[in-house]
């Protein structure tokens, strides 16, 4: 595929950076694309392999190598370098409902896994597919595809994020006819509201709203299934019915509680207000927010953020923009290596330490990486009024599993604003008790597998015994990644129609 010689004649160009000190500045995205023809340089690159393990999703010690869609990234990389713009987008969309969302905001397991990168650097998988489906827009690809017969089964998708709209994408396209709903006022569900304007522009999903619109699907926001609707008016009204509601159920700090302690936040909370008061602005400029107001504005305001994830992350870009005077963020787990270990070989995901765009702004800005590893927060102080004024951190340590304090390590840090980006803890608990759903010890929706023997629930499943409910995305499988919600919805999808019309040709 590609230029045969083509990973020996180019060398890897990633898009291009807008200057920490610059982008700071506004909420914009900040990565600038290649011209056309060094892009079809970049997809020269990807060599005829014999295994291609970039679209694998193979399992490899514990950990799933390739992509989880298993987009055919070999066919299309060639048809971009040939210039075959059409070709390449028809191919990727056969496998992709969102490539606009991945394009931005996936890790790219699939370059992690490129055949390139066992001895030189990987193909740009990401960017190139970033650029196809870009240029699809762009182009007048992308146009509503309308199922010609309707099968006049009804399905209920609840929950409009990545595996919800996947889900309510390829229900729709085989001619069912989809409702979702979402409690948010703007469909998305993370993506909307977890990831910030500068990772994902907001009018990315809104476009993709109204193709899904113009194709037949219905949405309703605003309506929160469980609490606005009942449970059994949706299992009366639907014949199906898809639940996809994440698991935003967030993991508490112990020394610290979100209700109790004024400047004390869950970085979810947090990320939301910034974006939703940032779709009401002018512009997207940290000017035109603050002007705005309805934010939980982190100017002058000394911060620490718990939690070393890609919300953590987000919350140090975030709070960088709002003008902060200082953010330091609280990592409990060791620092991983800066090169791939002996034990960690290719095409195995690499466990080393990732610089991302968040920390890259707290280096520019305040000459040193915000991290600080193996250490939490021990207690919390108030002043009078109630309101955060420091905390304590303590290091830890972890040994045969069980987390310990090491003894003399405590500092004391100024604090005016904490934000806990601990992770989650599974789903949240009315949206299954309304439903009546049995939960793992993970807070996710148990399932069974497919062929139905409700006695072996694998990891495959996503029908609820003796219902005619279904589950998907971190619902089910516990946070995870945008591309793994969208490859659980197009699985869930399948059971879904099989179910309801006793065979499937997803």
């Amino acid at each position: 595929m590609g230029k045969d010689t083509g990973f020996l004649e180019f060398k890897r160009m990633e898009n291009g950076d807008i200057p920490a000190e610059e982008r700071i500045k506004t909420f914009e995205e900040f990565h600038t694309p290649l011209c056309s023809q060094e892009r079809r340089q970049q997809a020269a690159r990807c060599m005829n392999c014999g295994v291609p393990f970039c679209q694998s999703a193979m399992e490899l010690s514990g950990m799933v190598v390739g992509c989880p869609l298993h987009n055919l990234i070999p066919e299309w990389n060639d048809e971009i370098y040939r210039e075959h713009d059409r070709h390449a987008f028809d191919r990727l969309r056969k496998t992709s409902n969102f490539p606009e969302f991945t394009g931005r905001v996936c890790p790219a397991l699939c370059e992690k896994a490129c055949s390139c990168g066992q001895y030189g650097d990987p193909v740009t998988v990401h960017d190139n597919e970033l650029f196809l489906v870009e240029s699809a827009y762009a182009g007048g690809f992308v146009k509503p595809l309308i199922p010609e017969i309707r099968s006049g089964r009804k399905v209920a998708v609840v929950g409009s994020g990545p595996s919800g709209l996947a889900a309510a994408d390829e229900l729709n396209h085989r001619g069912h006819l989809v409702t979702v709903f979402e409690r948010e006022d703007e469909i998305g569900g993370l993506l909307m509201y977890g990831i910030p304007n500068m990772k994902l522009d907001k009018s990315v999903i809104k476009r993709r709203r109204k193709l899904m619109e113009e194709e037949g699907v219905t949405f309703i926001t605003g309506v929160d299934v469980g609490k606005d609707r009942k449970a059994a008016e949706i299992l009366e009204e639907f014949d199906a019915v898809v639940l996809c509601c994440g698991a935003k159920k967030a993991r508490p700090l112990a020394a610290a509680d979100p209700e109790k302690v004024k400047g004390v936040y869950y970085a979810v909370d947090f990320l939301t207000k910034n974006t939703k008061a940032l779709m009401k602005a002018k512009d997207r400029s940290v000017a035109s927010l603050r002007k705005q107001g309805g934010f939980i504005d982190a100017a002058g305001k000394n911060v620490v953020i718990v939690g070393g994830g890609d919300t953590g992350n987000d919350c140090i870009g975030t709070v960088i923009r709002h003008g902060c005077r200082s953010v330091t963020a609280l990592e409990m787990m060791p620092q991983p290596p800066t090169e791939r270990a002996g034990n960690n070989p290719w095409p195995e995901w690499p466990k080393i330490l990732k610089t991302d765009y968040g920390h890259e702004e707290a280096i520019k800005v305040f000459g040193h990486d915000p991290r600080v590893f193996e250490t939490t927060v021990k207690s919390i102080s108030t002043d009078k009024k109630g309101n955060l004024k420091e905390i304590t951190t303590v290091k830890v340590t972890f040994s045969g599993g069980k987390l310990s304090e090491v003894d003399g390590s405590e500092k004391t840090l100024k604090c005016d604003l904490l934000l806990i980006a601990a992770g989650f803890i599974g789903c949240e608990d009315y949206t299954t008790d309304a439903f009546k759903l049995e939960r793992s010890s993970r807070g996710t929706v148990l399932t069974e597998a497919p062929g139905g023997d409700s006695r072996k629930r694998d990891y495959y499943g996503y029908h609820i015994p003796k219902t005619r409910i279904f589950s998907a995305g971190d619902m089910r499988r516990g946070q995870s990644l945008v591309v793994w919600a969208i490859a659980e919805g197009r699985a869930c999808a399948r059971q879904v129609d099989e179910y309801l019309m006793g065979y499937t040709n997803l």
